[in-house]
């Protein structure tokens, strides 16, 4: 009975350390993951989206960790020493839709590359900045000059909008 008890404790820490090391690897902070956007975890969520800025977003995860809702975004490809730009205004993009629609502001968002990770603090100059790009794009389009970027049609075909897209290809 004694050696069954050990067998099964082994276990047990074996399993929990399995768990750990895969979590790790998603590069998902401790907490209860609430939303996600990636098909092999069941049906995929509806967008994020705020009508005041006319946005709607889809990050890979959201997680929970007591009062706080951190978004995840994890990225494919080469990492890259220091995160890309267009990433970090993405994750400020999901920052700004977590706090509009589930009204708690994320301290920080989540970059995830292949070999490193990146905790991005949602500071109020980076929601400034990133307002002010949506503003300036904004203003491009009424001007008539910005259209979707349509150079690769298979990255078109694996759009999550494509099929509320009047430029679809």
């Amino acid at each position: 009975m004694l050696y069954l008890a050990l067998a099964l404790g082994l276990l047990a820490i074996l399993l929990f350390w399995q768990a750990a090391r895969q979590r790790k690897s998603t590069g998902l902070p401790g907490g209860r993951v609430i939303y996600s956007d990636t098909r092999g975890w069941g049906p995929v969520e509806e967008p994020l989206y705020d009508a005041r800025l006319g946005l709607a977003g889809k990050p890979d995860y959201l997680v929970r960790q007591g009062e706080q809702v951190i978004p995840v975004e994890v990225k494919t490809g080469r990492t890259p020493s220091s995160p890309h730009d267009a990433h970090i205004f993405q994750l400020a993009a999901y920052c700004y839709l977590v706090e509009r629609t589930r009204g708690v502001r994320p301290p920080y968002g989540i970059l995830h590359y292949p070999q490193r990770t990146f905790a991005i603090d949602y500071t109020p100059a980076l929601e400034k900045a990133f307002i002010d790009l949506i503003a300036e794009m904004r203003a491009a389009e009424r001007r008539g000059e910005a259209d979707r970027s349509h150079e690769a049609p298979s990255r078109c075909a694996r759009c999550g909008y494509r099929s509320k897209c009047d430029q679809r290809i």
